[in-house]
């Protein structure tokens, strides 16, 4: 009989032990810090395919899409605070709010924002671009060339890629690096938006690999000028990346896939 008792106690003690780690989970997720893991180039140089990143929820307030899988248990948004221009900011992207996106913010409310031959401006005023060496990365299953003519090899024999990089500084201050491969890509030049109220006009890095506010919302496509109530958080820390040349069941390639030098930075 004491036998039984001790054992529905252990059991007892195991299943609030499994809860309260769930209400631990969902609390860090859903308020502190939650991972986001990068699917294509759009972000390039700062983000790659492979990188993982950890996204702060508590910058912008919290909403429901703070919470996992959406659920509505907070009205509208709490504690809401604007982004700056420059952050690099996950969001939920129009017009289905399904998919979450990341992209860098360039214009907010009442801003007017237009790209001429590759450069943006911001209110009239362009933002300044400095062009600095070549973005290289080595070849691997996550990383190949966007074609022919931008393989190349290093100083090792290694097969990298090679890009033309420019430094853009916003009129705030904040610095940051960008791809632009290709003249004359459709996005290099367009119309002059205005920034509605609580909206933000969102750019990827590498400017002719990024369907984002410079073209209509369509899902799993462009995302038209995004709603900052669509906000999910700020990139934070990259915490992994991975080349994807790791097969699962030889170990060591766990870890010479890995891309040591991006762990660790900050945005």
């Amino acid at each position: 009989m004491a036998n039984n008792s001790s054992q529905k106690s252990e059991t007892r003690d195991f299943i609030a032990f499994l809860i309260k780690l769930g209400l631990f989970v969902v609390i860090l997720r859903s308020f502190i810090v939650s991972p986001f893991n990068i699917p294509s180039e759009s972000m390039q140089p700062r983000l790659m395919v492979g990188d993982y990143l950890l996204v702060a929820k508590w910058p912008y307030g919290f909403s429901k899409y703070s919470m996992p899988f959406n659920v509505p248990v907070i009205p509208g948004r709490l504690l809401a605070h604007a982004p700056e221009k420059g952050d690099v900011v996950v969001f939920k992207a129009p017009p289905s709010v399904r998919d979450d996106y990341i992209k860098r913010v360039i214009g907010l409310s009442g801003d007017i924002i237009q790209v001429t031959d590759g450069v943006v401006s911001v209110n009239g005023n362009a933002i300044q671009q400095e062009k600095i060496e070549d973005f290289t990365h080595l070849l691997s299953p996550n990383s190949p060339c966007y074609r022919e003519e931008y393989e190349a090899a290093n100083d090792r024999g290694e097969q990298i890629c090679r890009y033309p990089q420019f430094l853009e500084t916003l009129p705030n201050g904040k610095s940051y690096k960008v791809l632009d491969v290709t003249e004359g890509s459709e996005g290099d030049n367009t119309e002059a938006f205005v920034v509605p109220d609580g909206y933000m006009f969102l750019m990827g890095d590498n400017r002719d690999r990024s369907a984002d506010s410079r073209f209509p919302a369509e899902d799993g496509e462009a995302i038209g000028m995004v709603p900052q109530e669509n906000l999910v958080g700020r990139a934070l820390v990259s915490v992994f990346s991975t080349d994807g040349s790791s097969v699962w069941y030889k170990p060591w390639t766990w870890f010479t896939a890995a891309r040591w030098n991006r762990i660790g930075e900050g945005f």
